[in-house]
């Protein structure tokens, strides 16, 4: 059993004192993405807590919103495509809302083991804590780079220049987020092994773990405001094709990521793993979501 995380102990004491409210009420009134407030509801739910998150609708409104789309052919059903086009009629949407009743003592729980968690500052006089990690092996895409993107000032008569997806320790590579954000992102750093960092910050690793911790900066390019946490799904890759993802803790030494850069800045941050003393780290992989896509980044590491 490990200390309960901060951020997930914050949304409890939130759903505890308002008993019943949208995802996204309680996401503004923390100021978190309402994605990872989500996320972090559905796991805590999943772990046996009095806590249930659920979706409501307006019935009717739904029913006519697909009743239109399948009128103009673009509703699939299950397992089809995406809907495309803009059904006709307004219908109001309707936030997923969670709900539950926890009381008394806020009880503590295992690390949940789903996407990473957003690290939070070590607090002083709490004494080693013991933070559980270790590669979890996911499957790898057949391609990573895709089609090469365009270059604005490339002449007419020329190919596009190819837009760089990998480097080295030191390399700045340019992607795009999910909501259309240009940015470059640059590896300045990868300490292993980080334990003296980790420990001072007042953590324990067990026997036979290590702690890495990689410096990254993320510069905003384009004129949309990146809205995410830059370190969400930044990953160690291992030399047997496994992924060791970030340990919930920040190190007072090392500030971690905050949520969101702006068009124009340039925000850093640090990112620390725990895992066997033994594994290899081969590559360092950044990606806008948990799966692999055309806008995946790869630093990798030379001995």
């Amino acid at each position: 059993m490990v200390a309960p995380d901060p951020v997930d102990a914050r949304l409890l004491a939130m759903i505890a004192e308002m008993g019943r409210a949208a995802v996204h009420e309680v996401a503004a009134r923390l100021g978190m993405d309402p994605r990872e407030a989500a996320t972090r509801l559905i796991t805590l739910s999943g772990s046996g807590l009095p806590l249930l998150v659920g979706v409501e609708c307006d019935p009717n409104g739904i029913r006519k919103a697909l009743a239109n789309s399948v009128a103009w052919g673009n509703y699939n059903g299950p397992g089809g495509q995406a809907v495309r086009g803009t059904p006709s009629g307004p219908y109001p949407p309707s936030p997923g809302a969670a709900h539950g009743t926890p009381s008394g003592s806020y009880p503590g729980y295992p690390v949940p083991q789903g996407p990473p968690s957003t690290p939070f500052p070590a607090q002083p006089g709490t004494g080693p804590q013991h933070v559980p990690s270790g590669p979890v092996r996911v499957p790898e895409p057949i391609s990573t780079w895709g089609v090469p993107g365009t270059s604005g000032w490339a002449r007419g008569d020329q190919a596009p220049a190819p837009r760089s997806r990998t480097g080295k320790i030191g390399s700045t590579l340019e992607t795009e987020g999910l909501e259309g954000a240009r940015f470059t992102i640059q590896l300045v750093e990868v300490v292993d092994p980080a334990d003296f960092l980790f420990t001072a910050a007042g953590y324990k690793l067990a026997d036979g773990e290590r702690a890495v911790v990689v410096h990254t900066e993320l510069s905003n390019i384009g004129q949309v405001p990146f809205n995410a946490l830059p370190d969400m799904y930044l990953v160690l890759m291992t030399n047997k094709g496994e992924t060791v993802s970030k340990a919930p803790v920040s190190l007072s030494s090392r500030p971690p990521h905050k949520i969101g850069v702006q068009p124009g800045e340039t925000a850093g941050g640090h990112t620390v793993y725990v895992l066997p003393e033994d594994t290899v780290i081969f590559s360092v992989r950044w990606s806008s979501r948990p799966e692999t896509d055309l806008n995946t980044l790869v630093w990798t590491i030379e001995d």
